[in-house]
């Protein structure tokens, strides 16, 4: 589907901008019949002026209105011999395209300069990029057919691109439709950019001037060849270097406004992203925009740089009278309208700005060096903060190990005290059992004494029947206490291999729990020694 041709609102103001510089730098590349006719334009040029003159001073007062007249009919009829002689020109120079390029550079150079006349645009646009013939152009209709994942994000971004403009007005319009399906091809061609906002007001300027293919093959030659696709990845990396050297253009050319903006905390990222990154296609009106677009075209970020700096220029005395706040809404509001009527001065003022491209290079290799330490740096904090996070983790494992131990070391203690004071109850008890058997022992021995006495005074018939019952009675309570107390003996010796069989089980499931596995020595099950065997 092929968009339109549309101009912008002052495309007859563009189409009067010719060159006024005399073109003797190229005079010798030039024919008698170009150089006729480039004078031929700078003098209807001036007259032109002359004329804009009168007209003006005919709108501020109303007298001598014949002579008014006569100026309109002279201005009309300059104005129709300068677009023949434009046509003729740019006609000449499209048809011989690799000649001008080759041979009259300088000339095209201050001609782009002056502006491509709008219905010229298409083609030389085309012509500067090179992008007249791209394989990918083929490759257009069937990216349509594809989905791509960025799709949602450019439906939503559509609307706010050139939401004035009659080409993009209204949800289903031409333009709108147009500009998803460049924007959704390129998603596709890119991923790794995928889409990106500002973009969209480049594509949206490309189809005013061509249709639809034509502006997607020009958008990927400047995205590839413009730095334009670097501008425009996620990292932004390249917006970053664009405003390293515009602060230290700033800091050189315009150090009181720079120590302004310092002291008011107004970055240069607040004010001159959106110059980088749409070309100041949110800036300023079309017509002026379309004119540093020209020139972008054939001199690449370089006028972006410039016009940025003559913008400063031209406003040093007015923002260094304003806080943030106010340079704020000066930016949105007083300096895109101030060329309006004159971009020819705008231009003008860019190229009085000093630029010197080996010096954009030096920045561009201290700004790489300046990044590359910066990663080395974040990456080695990076490292240090892991690190930091596993010795963090390690110091909350020991800790919990440590209280763990602690309160093992504390029932431990608790346990061996208990176990000290039933020792040392069995302990006493076992003396008293054994106080108690050698009493009974003792008793048995004078039992054991009396009875044989008495059995030796058998043979004495003096000793009486009652005597004898008495002394078996005491025998047999001696036998009976002598039994009681080694029962109660054999179980105090019972109890005591309880307690140091139940003293080793628990000293082996200590050392198993903190130490998990077969451990070599341990005893397989409770030990009798050789004391306790002697007990038994």
């Amino acid at each position: 589907m092929a968009s339109p041709t549309l101009s912008p609102d002052s495309s007859s103001q563009e189409a009067l901008s010719v060159p006024t510089c005399s073109p003797t730098s190229d005079s010798e590349n030039l024919s008698p019949d170009e150089l006729e006719l480039l004078a031929k334009l700078e003098e209807q040029n001036r007259l032109l002026e002359a004329d804009s003159k009168s007209m003006r001073s005919m709108n501020g007062s109303r007298r001598n209105s014949g002579s008014s007249l006569v100026s309109s009919s002279s201005a009309s009829s300059n104005l129709s011999h300068l677009e023949e002689d434009t046509w003729i020109l740019w006609g000449r120079i499209a048809n011989e395209w690799e000649e001008w390029r080759r041979r009259k550079e300088k000339l095209l150079k201050e001609l782009i300069r002056k502006g491509i006349p709008h219905h010229f645009r298409a083609i030389v646009w085309q012509l500067l990029c090179s992008a007249t013939d791209m394989p990918v152009k083929n490759q257009y209709s069937e990216l349509l057919k594809m989905s791509s994942p960025c799709e949602k994000l450019i439906r939503r971004d559509i609307a706010r691109t050139y939401p004035e403009h009659e080409f993009f007005k209204g949800q289903d319009s031409l333009g709108q439709e147009v500009l998803f399906n460049v924007m959704k091809a390129y998603s596709l061609v890119d991923r790794e950019v995928g889409y990106c906002q500002g973009s969209a007001f480049i594509v949206g300027l490309l189809l005013m001037q061509m249709p639809e293919e034509e502006a997607f093959c020009v958008f990927v030659r400047l995205m590839q060849e413009y730095r334009l696709r670097e501008l425009f990845k996620p990292s932004m990396a390249e917006l970053g270097l664009c405003i390293y050297q515009f602060e230290y253009m700033l800091q050189e050319q315009l150090p009181d406004l720079n120590t302004h903006f310092r002291s008011q905390s107004f970055h240069t990222s607040m004010y001159a992203s959106s110059w980088f990154l749409t070309l100041f296609l949110t800036t300023f009106p079309l017509p002026v925009a379309t004119r540093v677009f020209d020139i972008f075209m054939y001199e690449g970020l370089e006028i972006v740089f410039r016009v940025g700096l003559a913008l400063l220029q031209v406003n040093q005395a007015e923002l260094m009278q304003l806080d943030m706040e106010g340079m704020s809404q000066y930016f949105q509001r007083v300096i895109p309208h101030q060329f309006d009527s004159c971009p020819d001065k705008l231009v003008l003022r860019a190229y009085q700005v000093k630029y010197n491209p080996k010096k954009m290079k030096r920045l561009e290799k201290e700004y790489a060096a300046m990044k590359s330490k910066e990663m080395e740096e974040q990456i080695e904090i990076k490292r240090l903060r892991t690190e930091n996070r596993l010795l963090k983790q390690r110091i909350e494992t020991l800790e919990k190990e440590s209280a763990a131990l602690a309160d093992r070391l504390i029932q431990g203690q608790v346990t061996r005290a208990q176990e000290a004071e039933e020792n040392y109850v069995i302990k006493r008890e076992l003396a008293v059992a054994r106080q108690q058997c050698s009493s009974a022992a003792e008793d048995l021995q004078k039992a054991q004494s009396t009875i044989r006495q008495l059995q030796e005074q058998q043979e004495n018939p003096r000793l009486t029947e009652d005597f004898v019952a008495h002394l078996e009675t005491e025998l047999e309570q001696s036998r009976l206490r002598e039994t009681e107390t080694l029962g109660a003996l054999r179980e105090m010796q019972d109890k005591v291999l309880d307690m140091e069989k139940t003293k080793v089980l628990s000293w082996v499931a200590q050392i198993c729990s903190e130490y998990p596995g077969p451990v070599s020595g341990a005893p397989s099950g409770p030990q009798v020694s050789s004391e306790q065997e002697d007990r038994s």
